[in-house]
């Protein structure tokens, strides 16, 4: 029974009577949490528009950083830094959304009504591409993104929280409520819902496809520049940024695929799983638990809940 104790209840107990570690715990959990669903939600949006797996979605956020960066080495001319930070920004959004307009044309239209297989093959290609093109056009070295953040400590009651996870959140956060605000309110929004439902009915009443994925994939695009920009914030600018998108896969199978909800839920719970996760197992083995706890959470949900917490349960007469 006492190993039982030291294994299991002494940990929570050193967490609970710590209230304040505690709490640092969780806030980090959040923070990190929002960002996990400002990388899941930019699947989310071209899962539900095109029924697509897009396997590009964190080398979208690579390349949107790189390019952030190679900008604003290239433009820095002696201006003033936030006027370069904007003007470098302003470019990246236009480039992001040509990029949008490529992929639709000369990746998507071709594979119109092919299996969802080879589409999702296409976007592993187009993660390869987007790679390459990086690298070739602003190079492989690790990139300092300097956006101007504050970067220190606030002491909040005693609880320490670093600024720029703070600023990182607060975005991410902004970015999921105009992403919800515009599919719940606006025209446009309504439209990609209804594609999202049914694509023949969609048609049926004059959406044009085309033109909704063109508009899902730019989105997709800003929501990657954000995450980008962020994490390249906090890490540097590197090839192994495109790796968040593989955080980004036990979110959309807590929340579901097609659950913008879900999403954001998922996200949470993730970040502040693998934090608390890890404070738990240090005290058990010594050993880091937060790379491995949101997968073991993840196979969890698939044996019991396959299609997430907010997900559509399908099922399928034979």
């Amino acid at each position: 029974m006492d190993f039982l104790y030291e294994l299991l209840v002494q940990p929570f107990a050193d967490m609970i009577f710590e209230p304040l570690f505690f709490i640092e715990t969780v806030v980090k959990g959040l923070m990190a949490g929002v960002l996990y669903s400002l990388v899941a939600l930019g699947f989310v949006l071209i899962f539900k528009a095109s029924g697509v797996f897009n396997f590009a979605q964190g080398t979208m956020a690579l390349f949107a950083a790189l390019t952030l960066t190679g900008l604003m080495e290239k433009l820095d001319l002696g201006m003033p830094h936030w006027m370069l930070v904007i003007l470098c920004l302003a470019l990246t959004v236009v480039v992001m959304i040509v990029l949008a307009v490529v992929v639709e044309r000369f990746v998507l239209r071709p594979l119109v009504n092919q299996e969802l297989i080879i589409l999702f093959m296409a976007t592993l290609g187009l993660s390869y591409v987007l790679e390459g093109v990086g690298d070739l056009a602003w190079g492989s070295d690790v990139k300092v993104l300097d956006l101007g953040l504050p970067e220190g400590v606030w002491d909040i009651g005693g609880v320490f929280v670093e600024q720029l996870d703070v600023i990182a959140a607060v975005a991410a956060g902004g970015m999921v409520a105009v992403l919800a605000v515009f599919f719940s309110k606006t025209r446009i929004g309504r439209a990609l819902r209804a594609v999202a439902d049914d694509h023949q009915a969609a048609l049926s009443v004059g959406i044009s496809l085309q033109q909704i994925w063109v508009i899902v994939w730019s989105v997709a695009g800003l929501v990657a520049l954000v995450a980008g920009v962020m994490w390249g914030s906090k890490s540097g600018v590197q090839f192994s940024l495109s790796l968040i998108a593989l955080k980004a896969l036990p979110v959309l199978i807590l929340g579901g695929f097609t659950s913008i909800p879900g999403a954001i839920i998922g996200g949470l719970i993730i970040g502040v799983g693998e934090k608390v996760a890890e404070v738990f197992w240090y005290h058990i083995h010594g050993g880091a638990v937060e790379n491995w706890f949101a997968y073991m959470l993840a196979l969890v949900f698939l044996m019991f809940r396959p299609q997430g917490l907010f997900g559509d349960k399908i099922i399928e007469r034979v």
